[in-house]
């Protein structure tokens, strides 16, 4: 069974910076393309970066372009979402998934495998 464990959410006021981390244990890592989503309080999940196999090919949000960065290290099993600039509305709960067909898929129904989240709140 795959497993997603993501970490580095927290606090932090706007303009700061964060740096998401996710650990995939149980299959096979570099096979899976992976996407971050967001879900805020009475929102949809929404699709933040996805990250090919290789990490050769990447795709955000719009709005979080320039700001975001997703990336991947296949030898630690383990894929990265560096947000910086961030705003109020980054406020979410933050999301890794796995999709171990290897796609890159912009909707959440594209991934079989999820984490628990981490949580990311920007003060004004």
């Amino acid at each position: 069974q795959v497993q997603l464990v993501e970490s580095g959410g927290g606090l932090v006021q706007a303009g700061g910076s964060l740096r998401l981390s996710c650990v995939v244990s149980g299959g096979t890592f570099s096979s899976c393309g992976m996407g971050w989503f967001r879900q805020a309080p009475g929102k949809a999940r929404e699709l933040i970066a996805t990250i090919t196999r290789s990490g050769g090919t990447t795709n955000y949000k719009d709005s979080v372009k320039g700001r975001f960065t997703i990336s991947r290290d296949n030898a630690k099993n383990s894929v990265y979402l560096q947000m910086t600039s961030l705003k109020p509305d980054d406020t979410a709960l933050y999301f890794c998934a796995a999709d171990p067909l290897g796609g890159l898929g912009f909707e959440a129904s594209d991934y079989e495998f999820w984490g628990q989240g981490t949580q990311v709140t920007v003060s004004s």
